[in-house]
């Protein structure tokens, strides 16, 4: 493949994502301006770090002060048998902007009160992964830059031109010591990042088993001898991973430290090994709490300073330490980390915030081994009410350059389900929430803004699908669509115009439920998801419907696909997994069936202005259908990645 072709290609896709404003304001870099309404907490002198005080959150340079707060917290999860139950979180963990031309004509869009969707936040990265927010690229299987494709499978990357008439291998590369790999690309360089194998001397999480994250920086410049370039080796776990600009950035978690504590025995009762244990806590060091980074195989070392992680006050956000670390692939020996002491699995990222939420901490019996203890009246106090106590804490960042800025912190009553349930707009942070015990048993959209150091809620909107289960959110600059579930599906269509005063203003029930939205221009929503009878609410397989929005006072189902029974649309767990092509107005999606082992099917979705219609073109998928994918190119070829093949597809 042409080098000079593919570097200004390469160059182009790096210009076009460095134009997309970065940072906290509306130019590139950490000089922009600031954006109007999003103040900021004061910086610690000489450092350009935040410095917070507040009665929510502090931050202190001392590491005994540090110290003393992981302490404070670890005492009260600690019991005779070592650490409680841990922490338990609901983890269900597009760039194309073209209209699909779904147009209608100014008189038909509903009442003067009813907000215009947009849907240019959403669609397909340019390296081909359908992404939650436009810009801001996630990790894959797969990425391309249009002439070159890289993949990784586990611990093998291979590299394809695909400038011929077929996708080309150039070579493979082994993966020194990495599971569950997934990529990013950067330029020349593509990032993998997944969890390392070797799992000897790790920190136990208590929320899962132990694990080292691994990040590789692989040099493709030349993709007929790629080379990697930097390893590093977290001793915490991975969450999850964006790409802005040139800049990744890596969420690791680490957990409730592992410590020698010691159980009741024959010669130690109940009481005498929980006040050890305390004893035992009281003893950690800083070390013990703080994760570490090896780099290219060397000693481990402080993946952060002490005074990059802020303390929340309040101890509902689970004990650990989640980090954020940033830092550009081409110069992978320098990084920035801000952190905060919290164990949060759920991570939103628009270009300019990233936000965190924890449901705190479930609490019950013990469990040690496998067995179910009873703690009786020497153990901490475990009468919180499952799922976090019914609130959903809230931590936001400030991103500019390679930098993460702590800036806020609040929380919402309800549970945030899972990312795509999260979403930023001028400002204003909109979630979607299910039932807690601090709401009801229904669902609700709320919205809140940083004011100062807090994020504080201004406006909600309750009593969304009661006795249901959200499947599914989409956000637009204006409106929130989400789907619950028992038996029939409600979409439900809320007005963001007013954030200080949201409003329901439609909602269309219908069989059945879509797990996943996808705006195709601006009116027209496919979901994604499955047919269901309305009378039990029993599932019967995989299925695709089309909805009007123009009219959000009155949504519409124009259309409807059903795969039969045992089908299941795939899209709806993993959203990578489908693909909307705008200037063939044709959706593909994959669609596995029970019955037909390890052969699934492509479905090919033309969308007309009265409905949908539907092909199905079978494909081998090997082991793992789930790693299948259709990564559009700019030149209107789509390649179908498969576990035995690399093929372009024919639609």
């Amino acid at each position: 493949m042409p080098m000079d072709m593919k570097r200004a290609l390469v160059a182009g896709v790096v210009v076009a994502g460095i134009g997309v404003a970065f940072g906290v304001g509306v130019a590139v870099g950490a000089d922009g301006p600031e954006r109007p309404g999003r103040p900021f907490a004061a910086e610690r002198p000489g450092t350009g770090r935040v410095l917070l005080s507040n009665a929510d959150v502090t931050v202190t340079e001392s590491c005994d002060d540090l110290l003393a707060a992981y302490v404070d917290r670890g005492v009260e999860r600690v019991t005779p048998w070592g650490w409680d139950y841990g922490d338990v979180y609901a983890d269900t963990s597009g760039g194309a902007t073209e209209d699909s031309g779904d147009s209608a004509p100014t008189e038909e869009r509903g009442s003067a009160a009813a907000p215009v969707p947009s849907t240019t936040r959403a669609g397909s990265s340019e390296t081909g992964t359908n992404v939650q927010e436009e810009g801001v690229d996630e990790p894959d299987v797969v990425k391309t830059d249009g002439q070159l494709l890289v993949r990784v499978d586990d611990d093998l990357l291979t590299a394809y031109s695909l400038t011929g008439d077929e996708p080309e291998l150039t070579d493979t590369l082994d993966l020194a010591d990495v599971q569950d790999a997934e990529i990013l690309l950067v330029g020349d360089d593509v990032v993998v990042i997944g969890r390392s194998e070797d799992v000897s001397e790790q920190k136990w999480s208590y929320s899962g088993p132990p694990s080292r994250s691994r990040v590789l920086v692989v040099d493709v410049s030349d993709p007929t001898s790629m080379e990697v370039t930097s390893t590093k080796e977290y001793d915490a776990a991975l969450v999850t991973a964006r790409l802005h600009g040139s800049v990744v950035r890596v969420v690791v978690s680490a957990g409730l430290p592992e410590l020698d504590f010691v159980s009741p025995g024959f010669w130690r009762d109940e009481e005498s090994a929980f006040e050890k244990n305390q004893e035992i806590v009281r003893d950690s060091t800083i070390e013990d709490w703080l994760p570490t980074v090896a780099t290219d195989g060397g000693d481990p070392e402080p993946l952060m300073e002490c005074g990059d992680v802020a303390i929340p006050e309040d101890e509902d956000g689970g004990l650990g330490t989640l980090a954020v670390v940033g830092f550009d692939p081409a110069f992978a020996d320098s990084w920035d980390t801000a952190a905060v002491l919290s164990a949060s699995q759920t991570v939103y990222a628009s270009a300019d915030r990233l936000v965190l939420a924890t449901n705190g901490f479930l609490s019950g019996p013990a469990w040690w081994g496998g067995d179910v203890i009873e703690c009786f009246d020497v153990c901490p106090d475990m009468s919180r009410a499952f799922n976090g106590g019914g609130t959903t804490h809230l931590y936001s960042f400030a991103l500019s350059g390679t930098d993460a800025h702590f800036v806020a912190a609040g929380e919402v009553d309800g549970i945030v389900a899972d990312r795509w349930s999260m979403d930023e707009a001028d400002g204003v942070l909109r979630v979607a929430v299910g039932p807690s015990a601090e709401t009801g048993p229904f669902n609700s959209v709320v919205t809140l803004r940083e004011t100062g150091e807090d994020i504080v809620e201004v406006g909600r909107v309750d009593q969304l699908g009661p006795g249901e289960e959200i499947k599914s959110v989409r956000w637009f600059d204006t409106l929130a669509i989400v789907v619950t579930f028992r038996q029939v599906d409600p979409l439900y269509a809320v007005d963001l115009t007013d954030p200080e005063s949201p409003q329901l203003l439609g909602e269309l029930k219908i069989p059945g439920f879509s797990d996943y939205l996808h705006p195709l221009g601006a009116w027209r929503m496919i979901g994604v998801g499955a047919a269901a009878d309305e009378s039990t609410g029993q599932v019967r397989g995989a299925q695709v419907a089309l909805f009007d929005v123009h009219d959000v006072t009155n949504p519409r189902q124009l259309g409807v696909v059903e795969y039969g029974y045992g089908t299941q649309a795939l899209a709806g767990t993993d959203p990578r997994q489908f693909t909307w092509l705008p200037d063939r107005r044709t959706a593909l999606t994959v669609v596995s069936d029970v019955s037909t082992g390890s052969v699934g099917s492509v479905s090919v979705i033309e969308v007309e202005d009265g409905g949908l219609t539907q092909r199905s073109v079978e494909v081998e998928y090997g082991d793992d259908v789930a790693r299948v994918r259709l990564v559009p190119l700019a030149d209107g070829r789509v390649v179908l990645v498969t576990g035995n093949d690399i093929s372009f597809f024919d639609i």
